[in-house]
């Protein structure tokens, strides 16, 4: 067989114009120290504040402290199989989080990890865990309702799209309570909604899932959880990967309702990672950028100029007291953060007065252009009706002898206040809050009996519903009472009293 030279020049030349080379660079780094959930690595000159590094068994860290021969990372998962000596590449990228409409109904970690056994999530795309807030002229003023269904609320202490309203209080004193029953209330309003639980126990997330299950509202919302057994990191990591995947609606010109439960686990997760990372401790041991922590992240929530799509997400965040101290680190910062606080007592819930709002320390600064006009014209003296009712009540306890008006005062307001009362899970459409406060503030309860009075509003209800049911449809159209629509509540109003 003769071997002919130019065949073999030509195959060459072919092999060498096919050639494809496949090696991937990467920068990389090696462990010096692993421990307590964070590894330090020597290398990565060029690593990012919050960037995705990979470990060589797939799990992922998070560089936090960059010092100049080192980057201090946080172990977004398992750190048993990481060692010392291991390499450790960068990604190039900030960490993300799935987003998009598939995710509601969803219970999923803070890395957008399906949690519920449905199967794989296909998101509409990724966005970063960490952004910046809208600036003052992307934004504009709150002015829009976001109904609450609970009556105490929506009149004194009402939450506009675009908020950021803190729920503070002892454990065990209804916070929870409250946000589910507002998730609950969002049906058929077009509010997507997020419930992010920071450092619960499986069995409470598990019970809030099936509650919202039981009310239709899974379809709406999306849960982000990470465990109490979970790494700190993850803890730390939750409310801004829910945060991004209610950015993702927001910006697409749609209403966001999230609700961060809560803080305060966060705020201690953080303390844990930054001991960690030997950064100096501030008061009652947290790290200087605490306040930081918390502000960047309500931010975020914010009503959108209509020229960017007028889009809104509004904030609940939750922060757990210590027997009620609101002036204690955590809560002072987040107080100083938000549009203003619900206040939930210990004493009010232990008494029986549930929702358990303590009206004098509870505000809102978006007040009365939260408030659809029909709520207003009812509501307008109930604070003051209240205030006046809990200064007599302190008083009157040590004096026997009261004149006929001080007794009137007094009656009206535990009358007002049994009203205010609200059974859980059972948010009220606006319209039948509206005539509920109609019967309170007017004093037509004035001569049913205290015990019967909460039972009577709920009758009045579905009196309502059954008998004058075009009142409660034309408040829900109108949004005020007109005078006329003023007197054909007053016939209702006589017409269940007299029934």
């Amino acid at each position: 067989m003769s071997i002919k030279p130019e065949e073999i020049s030509a195959l060459l030349k072919q092999q060498i114009e096919n050639y494809q080379s496949n090696a991937d660079i990467y920068e990389t780094g090696t462990v010096i120290q692993v421990g307590d959930g964070i590894a330090h690595i020597y290398g990565l000159a060029n690593a990012m504040s919050s960037e995705l590094l990979e470990f060589p068994n797939g799990t992922m860290g998070m560089a936090l402290n960059l010092n100049e021969d080192s980057v201090g990372c946080v172990i977004l998962g398992d750190s048993t199989d990481i060692h010392e000596g291991d390499i450790v590449k960068r990604t190039g990228r900030i960490v993300t989080v799935p987003v998009g409409k598939n995710l509601l109904g969803r219970v999923v970690n803070p890395l957008g990890v399906p949690l519920d056994n449905k199967g794989d999530i296909e998101p509409e795309g990724y966005r970063n865990i960490e952004e910046s807030a809208p600036g003052i002229i992307a934004r504009q003023g709150v002015n829009t309702p976001l109904q609450t269904g609970i009556k105490s609320i929506d009149s004194m202490v009402p939450i506009g799209r675009g908020q950021r309203e803190l729920i503070i209080g002892d454990r065990q004193t209804g916070k929870t309570a409250l946000a589910i029953d507002t998730i609950i209330n969002q049906k058929g309003q077009d509010v997507s909604c997020i419930y992010v639980a920071i450092g619960q126990k499986a069995s409470t997330v598990a019970s809030v899932v099936q509650k919202l299950k039981e009310f239709g509202a899974m379809d709406y919302t999306i849960v982000v959880t990470a465990f109490a057994s979970e790494p700190a990191p993850m803890l730390y990591i939750a409310p801004y990967a829910g945060a991004a995947m209610g950015e993702h609606f927001m910006y697409q010109g749609k209403d966001v309702l999230i609700v961060y439960d809560d803080l305060t686990k966060q705020a201690a997760a953080y303390r844990e990672l930054s001991l960690l990372l030997r950064r100096p401790p501030g008061r009652e041991a947290y790290p200087g950028d605490i306040f930081y922590l918390h502000s960047r992240l309500l931010e975020r929530a914010a009503r959108l100029s209509d020229e960017i799509g007028g889009g809104s997400m509004t904030a609940l965040p939750i922060i757990e007291t210590q027997a009620g101290d609101i002036s204690a680190y955590i809560p002072t910062n987040v107080i100083s953060i938000t549009d203003g606080q619900i206040f939930l007592e210990t004493d009010l819930f232990n008494s029986g007065f549930r929702p358990a709002i303590n009206i004098g320390l509870s505000v809102s600064r978006v007040g009365g252009s939260a408030q659809i006009k029909a709520m207003k014209q009812v509501s307008g003296s109930l604070r003051i009706d209240l205030a006046q009712y809990r200064e007599l009540a302190a008083f009157s306890q040590f004096g026997s002898d009261l004149d006929q008006v001080t007794k009137n005062t007094l009656d009206r307001g535990a009358k007002m206040m049994e009203i205010l009362k609200q059974a859980q899970y059972s948010p009220l459409p606006v319209e039948e809050e509206v005539a509920v406060l109609f019967f309170a503030t007017r004093n037509y309860a004035k001569d049913i009996d205290i015990h019967e009075v909460a039972a009577k509003s709920n009758e009045l209800i579905t009196f309502l519903k059954d008998f004058y049911p075009n009142i409660l449809e034309k408040i829900r159209t109108d949004k005020q009472l007109s005078d006329e629509l003023t007197a054909q509540l007053d016939e209702a109003m006589q017409a269940f009293l007299s029934k």
